[in-house]
């Protein structure tokens, strides 16, 4: 299984690296990724673990990470590997007897907008199929976050329907549209 991915968008998608961590630190500083990891990542050490944690799970086959990356080698903050972290996109938990994924994905604060989001999420579905073998795959998103459900739709994934009061954030209570893609279903043409 390939461990990297360029695409033809300019992004490239790369496992995470220990040097990395001040760039994951700096990322779940943002107000808006509060609640996008279990466990806080306040400080480089957290950020290690973090990292860490991403490559036990590759290795275990139950998720597959990738630092999404400016493929252009524009050089920077986390640019240890030849570009800028754009972001994070995640195949896990996967499930083998089903052939089945979940995707989730980040964007730093400064790649927001810029459609790194649908290119890194349509990047990483398409490994999800050729590489890692995986049949369908899910994206779900809060009813009240837009622009998650462009990035949904833009890398291909049709919407399936809402789930009812799924996550709970300070004690609100929000539904998740849930989007899907098969590894049958044609490609997005507005990448």
């Amino acid at each position: 299984m390939r461990d990297r991915v360029d695409t033809s968008s300019g992004l490239m998608l790369r496992p995470w690296q220990i040097e990395d961590a001040r760039t994951v630190m700096t990322a779940f500083a943002d107000p808006l990724m509060r609640g996008q990891s279990v466990e806080p990542v306040e400080t480089v050490q957290d950020a290690q673990r973090w990292i860490a944690a991403r490559g036990e799970q590759w290795a275990t086959d139950s998720a597959y990470s990738f630092a999404v990356v400016d493929g252009g080698g524009t050089g920077g903050s986390g640019s240890s590997s030849g570009g800028l972290v754009l972001g994070h996109v995640r195949i896990g938990p996967v499930d083998r007897l089903h052939a089945t994924g979940w995707v989730s994905y980040w964007t730093t604060a400064t790649a927001r907008g810029r459609g790194v989001a649908s290119r890194a999420c349509h990047a990483v579905a398409r490994w999800g199929f050729d590489d890692a073998e995986l049949f369908r795959l899910e994206l779900g998103h809060r009813v009240n976050n837009p622009a998650s459900c462009r990035v949904a739709r833009g890398a291909g994934f049709a919407v399936e329907g809402r789930q009812r009061q799924k996550l709970e954030y300070d004690g609100v209570r929000f539904d998740v549209e849930l989007h899907a893609r098969l590894a049958t279903d044609p490609e997005p043409t507005s990448l």
